[in-house]
């Protein structure tokens, strides 16, 4: 065999071996930017579900409004929360506000049980449904972004990958998580 035959030969593994490895980072790539498109759109179909509930809020506040009329603070809370969740900016500290307010919308099941003419109000039952679905499928939504974020700071986290991850500063992205220790508890039914 002659040398520029094994020149040859040599040139041709090398230059496979850089199509390969340019093929896989662009592969590697392209996924990367996939995943963090489906970020944005678990988060997008997120907040539509909670753009609903927060136009339901009020309309639940000013119904309770009418029959509790002593229970100023409990309704204030509420509406501060909603207020606090819509106008956060960072999807960190959205996370966290949407937990408060969750919590404070538990406050106000608890007050609706103090007085039966409201729960027997069907303007009220009616927007305690509509909640119970909105809330329903907020936790659905939380769910595929939580999946979507896991598959994404896996990929971002193995070997190999994680070359392109850090060659490209793709960050990691935050887990949507109950971080309230009072939603943790078991909840106490009492007959």
């Amino acid at each position: 065999m002659s040398t520029g035959v094994i020149i040859g030969i040599i040139l041709g593994a090398i230059a496979l071996i850089a199509v390969i490895l340019i093929s896989w980072a662009i592969i590697v790539f392209n996924t990367f930017i996939k995943l963090r498109n489906a970020i944005e759109e678990a988060f997008s179909t997120m907040d539509v579900y909670l753009k609903k509930r927060y136009d339901l809020i009020p309309n639940l506040v000013e119904t309770v409004k009418g029959y509790a009329k002593h229970e100023n603070e409990a309704l204030t809370n509420v509406i501060s929360a909603r207020n606090a969740a819509m106008t956060a900016t960072d999807p960190q500290k959205r996370m966290e506000n949407e937990n408060i307010l969750t919590g404070t919308l538990k406050s106000l099941f608890a007050l609706s049980e103090n007085y039966p003419q409201l729960k027997a109000d069907t303007h009220f039952a009616d927007m305690m449904d509509q909640l119970k679905n909105i809330e329903n499928e907020i936790a659905s939504s939380r769910k595929y972004y939580n999946g979507v974020v896991r598959k994404y700071n896996t990929k971002r986290e193995v070997f190999p990958s994680s070359i392109i991850a850090n060659w490209k500063k793709f960050e990691k992205k935050p887990l949507y998580e109950v971080d309230d220790v009072e939603e943790r508890k078991n909840v106490k039914v009492q007959f």
